[in-house]
């Protein structure tokens, strides 16, 4: 066998071997699992997007930051529903205390529901600034992020 055919085959090999692992760690996109994983992926799209426009990584779009402020304060009333009473199969980020204290992540589930409704609420005192708009975005990522300290799985 030529050199050039053995790297070749070694090389089919790996690639295969890779897309193999790969494959197993694929989550199935209509599972709760999936499901909650795409919309947790919006959301974090979604608010990096606003917080680009407050700290000036992103021009300031008024009409833009509105419709974000709306598309974020629907994206967050759903994930809630894709956790079942007992928890799913497949690799997620989410602590067992998520099942095991369920008041809890629901109470701050309930709080980022609320700190998106003031965001979309604060985006009709017009003249809309990112200064007037700090507080409520920084309630947002703060809901956010004190749900994570608790329930994901860095």
């Amino acid at each position: 066998m030529s050199r050039n055919a053995l790297f070749t085959s070694r090389l089919f090999v790996v690639l295969l071997a890779c897309s193999s692992l790969t494959a197993c760690e694929s989550v199935d996109p209509n599972s709760p699992l999936g499901k909650r994983k795409t919309i947790f992926k919006q959301m974090l799209k979604t608010s990096e997007q606003l917080g680009g426009m407050l700290r000036g990584r992103v021009k300031f779009d008024e009409p833009a930051f509105v419709a974000g402020a709306a598309s974020l304060n629907e994206l967050v009333k759903t994930p809630w529903q894709h956790f079942p009473q007992v928890k799913d199969e497949g690799k997620s980020s989410a602590k067992d205390e998520v099942w095991q204290n369920q008041q809890r992540f629901n109470e701050l589930a309930h709080k980022l529901e609320m700190s998106t409704a003031g965001l979309l609420a604060a985006t009709a005192q017009k003249p809309l600034t990112p200064k007037a708009l700090a507080a409520p975005l920084n309630q947002v990522e703060a809901a956010c992020k004190a749900c994570h300290q608790e329930f994901r799985d860095y």
